[in-house]
């Protein structure tokens, strides 16, 4: 199991040390401008200088990631729970739901700008628009998929609604709000830089999406390169931090509630 562990860890390692070795040998060999595409040394040289810039931003962003993201579970799971009680609810809004996840999130963002202004709140907003639909279909799935046996068997003890939902509805929704929070904590990430991208560098609060933007648009491709890889970094943390959760926390929950 140890090495299991180990080789997943150090495989992918190994493999980005052999893509990173073979970039900057192309770069020394083929002498490739840095406008097109720098080093890793010359990335990480120009990176450094702004290093501290960088990780405030890197924390912006995440804030903004994070928020969203609690924001979405919440009404995500309060969705479902509406949308398994009530099927007039669920064929009132669950189309304009599925409406709303088929428009550009480029195509909302101006709108959320002009509401809630610029900075912060607006990403926020953002980030919950795009990670909410996930956790609604996967919650309300499985809040209306449960055994019809394990159903027949409460309504013979003349189980009460409230027993019917703690104790076998929101216990099966588990595995399926965990699914949905993997898929919602990726898509935080592009949300907060989106935002940031078009409205959310407020003088304070200055995300990746700004130094994104501002980087292509003054052709420091160095700086660009770091806000990528900080983006990315911060989505695997996202994903992880949501897998740690769901092995610990809520999995507890789940079981103790099917004890009860």
């Amino acid at each position: 199991m140890m090495r299991d562990n180990l080789r997943k860890i150090l495989l992918p390692l190994l493999f980005l040390i052999v893509v990173l070795f073979l970039w900057q040998m192309a770069d020394y060999v083929f002498e490739i401008k840095r406008i097109i595409l720098p080093s890793p040394l010359e990335i990480a040289e120009e990176s450094w200088k702004k290093i501290d810039d960088l990780l405030k931003a890197t924390a912006v962003t995440g804030l903004a990631a994070l928020s969203g993201f609690a924001i979405s579970i919440c009404l995500g799971v309060a969705l479902a729970l509406l949308f398994s009680a009530s099927k007039l609810a669920k064929l009132s809004i669950y189309p304009y739901m599925i409406l709303l996840q088929t428009v550009p999130i480029v195509a909302i963002a101006p709108l959320v700008i002009i509401w809630f202004g610029g900075g912060l709140s607006s990403v926020v907003v953002i980030v919950t628009v795009i990670s909410v639909f996930p956790v609604v279909t996967n919650v309300t799935t499985g809040l209306t998929t449960v055994d019809p046996g394990l159903m027949e068997l409460m309504k013979l003890y003349k189980a009460s609604r409230a027993e019917f939902l703690f104790k076998l509805k929101l216990p099966n929704a588990v595995p399926y709000l965990l699914t949905g929070a993997r898929i919602s904590s990726g898509l935080t990430i592009v949300g907060a830089v989106v935002g940031e991208y078009m409205a959310g560098h407020d003088i304070n609060n200055r995300g990746l999406g700004y130094f994104i933007f501002m980087s292509s648009q003054n052709f420091q491709v160095e700086v660009l390169y770091a806000s990528i890889l900080l983006s990315t970094l911060l989505g695997i943390f996202m994903v992880g931090l949501t897998a740690l959760i769901g092995r610990t926390l809520l999995s507890r929950w789940a079981y103790t509630l099917h004890q009860g």
